[in-house]
């Protein structure tokens, strides 16, 4: 807690201190009715507070943002309240959401990513095959035409298709190498290309 959010607290201690002695001194009489109007009133004074305090958050989770473009070449994007660093890229023009995962080594689509982004997972051949968390399950690479994130294009980007059970896709070191620089600061991932 750094000097500026003691402040913060002590005022609104005081504030709040202030309030509660109003209530006492105006209604002495029915002390039962002011400690149920003053419980009402803090409840509706701390709710606001953690309104106030929590709205980055649930302002991200119904209307996420993905990223933003500076003119200086970066991509920054801002890690979501589970954790990861999300990012939705155009597969072959299609919007696809991948996890970025820096101990991924490829990009690796789930079954139904792969069919959306226009590639048949039933005519590939899964040769491959990957050590995961959930075991080892089948891969196949191919190629995607191009991949799209912000001003940022790739052609004949090579992925990798999970024959396995995966519930998204997730963006690996072999597309995270292709900028020229990568950093994780303040909860924020920038991508400068």
């Amino acid at each position: 807690m750094d000097s500026d959010d003691l402040s913060r607290l002590i005022y609104l201690i005081l504030l709040g201190t202030a309030v509660v002695g109003w209530f006492v001194a105006e209604n002495r009489d029915n002390l039962g009715r002011t400690a149920r109007t003053a419980l009402i009133w803090g409840m509706i004074f701390v709710g606001l507070i953690a309104g106030y305090g929590l709205w980055d958050d649930v302002r991200q989770d119904l209307s996420p943002r993905q990223s933003v473009v500076t003119d200086d070449g970066v991509i920054e994007v801002k890690r979501r309240t589970n954790g990861h660093f999300q990012l939705t890229l155009e597969l072959n023009g299609e919007p696809i959401e991948f996890l970025v995962d820096t101990g991924a080594s490829d990009i690796v689509l789930s079954m139904e990513d792969a069919r959306r982004a226009g590639l048949d997972p039933d005519a590939l051949a899964f040769a491959g095959s990957a050590r995961t968390a959930n075991g080892v399950v089948p891969t196949a690479f191919t190629r995607v035409d191009e991949i799209a994130l912000g001003p940022v294009v790739f052609n004949g980007v090579r992925v990798a298709v999970n024959g396995g059970e995966m519930r998204g896709s997730l963006l690996g070191m072999s597309f995270l190498s292709r900028f020229e620089r990568l950093e994780i600061e303040d909860n924020r991932l920038r991508l400068t290309y």
